[in-house]
């Protein structure tokens, strides 16, 4: 009977997922400390987006070449370790530029990579998944909590050690983790190219991009934002880590809202839900428990939209199909629609300010819920088929 290494890949998991903690609510505070633009802020942070945008195709590709996916993911969890070692030495938006990207290109290669090693050592259990995946959320409360209060204390360039430590334990754990028999696929698929042309599968993935491109004046400018209005830096932190523990619970019961409601139906809520989410956020800042609940939102925005989308993702793309299925949600979600919002913000918070950029980040949402609605039907998504593994 094979063994999982489930500690190696929790491991994993927590350190990477404690180095966005770390990363996405922090790092811009620092660059606002050189003394950058908003613009510049938006364009640096959104390199993440970008290498998302055709990074995993491209690594996923050369795993399948070289068939050994470990070797790849440790090659790449050592240079966005050096990478993100040069902030220390660096200052110039030019420079930044530069080991952003290579930090983002290398780091974009080491997740996806994994998902799909802890779906082949999970082979036979596979709703053993968020028993491991829990862990990332936990490595992100922990590292979000504990940057916060720390950075209250200490002087913002002290989140660089905390960047690097994270990005150490990752590949820490990404040497212990071992190699695992690839799956095989033997059912018949139609070509990727003919999945596309469906009217559904477009509305799906606009609706999608909408959504992250709702979510990227959050991403990077959420915690500008509250800094600005007199929030501390532990009670950014404590609003960041409410909303992972709101979309921790929605991950632990959506098996069983699956069972209750229709996926178009969970769809519709979570888009509903952004529109309203981030006009709170935008015109609520001086209402602390606005903002809470705001963040209690993310639950519905990330969490159960996401559980959503991956399962619908995985009953229309089958076979050989599924993993580039997957990574073109990835890539047209995450990828550009974080990178058109986090673009966009950054202008618009530099001309209109912080509360039209939010209002502008529920009108992406609503766009996405239109899509959803006109373009989606239920029986667009209505399966037999095994959903999201909770």
């Amino acid at each position: 009977m094979h063994r999982i290494p489930y500690w190696r890949l929790s491991g994993f998991y927590f350190f990477y997922f404690a180095f966005i903690g770390v990363f996405l609510p922090y790092f811009g505070l620092y660059l606002q400390t050189l003394s950058f633009s908003a613009w510049d802020i938006s364009v640096l942070m959104s390199q993440m987006q970008l290498m998302r945008l055709f990074g995993p195709y491209l690594w996923g590709t050369l795993a399948d070449r070289f068939v050994s996916r470990v070797p790849i993911i440790r090659l790449a969890g050592l240079i966005a370790l050096m990478a993100s070692a040069s902030f220390f030495h660096i200052r110039s938006f030019e420079a930044i530029l530069v080991a952003m990207a290579v930090l983002s290109f290398f780091w974009s290669a080491t997740l996806p990579l994994v998902e799909t090693l802890t779906f082949e050592h999970l082979r036979e259990n596979p709703e053993r998944y968020s028993r491991i995946r829990i862990w990332g959320s936990i490595g992100f409360i922990v590292a979000v909590m504990g940057a916060g209060a720390l950075l209250d204390h200490v002087k913002l360039p002290s989140v660089l050690w905390l960047i690097v430590f994270a990005l150490a334990g990752t590949l820490l754990y990404a040497v212990a983790i071992p190699e695992a028999e690839p799956a095989l696929h033997h059912a018949d698929h139609p070509p990727v190219l003919e999945i596309l042309r469906q009217r559904r599968v477009v509305a799906l993935f606009s609706a999608c991009f909408s959504m992250s491109a709702a979510h990227g004046a959050l991403y990077v400018f959420y915690s500008i934002f509250l800094s600005d209005h007199g929030y501390s830096k532990s009670v950014v932190g404590g609003l960041w880590s409410l909303g992972v523990l709101a979309e921790i619970a929605v991950f632990f019961y959506m098996s069983r809202l699956l069972r209750v409601f229709s996926l178009r139906t969970i769809l519709l809520l979570s888009f509903s839900a952004a529109v309203v989410r981030f006009m709170m956020i935008g015109w609520g800042v001086e209402q602390p428990f606005v903002l809470v609940f705001a963040q209690v939102l993310h639950g519905l925005t990330f969490g159960s939209f996401h559980a959503a989308a991956i399962t619908v993702v995985n009953r229309w793309f089958l076979g050989r199909t599924r993993s580039r299925g997957q990574a073109l949600y990835s890539s047209l979600t995450f990828g550009a629609g974080g990178l058109v919002g986090g673009l966009i913000s950054g202008w618009t918070w530099d001309h209109l300010g912080g509360e039209l950029t939010f209002a502008l980040s529920s009108i992406f949402a609503l766009i996405g819920l239109i899509l959803v609605m006109v373009w989606i039907r239920e029986t667009d998504v209505a399966t037999h088929q095994v959903p999201y593994p909770v």
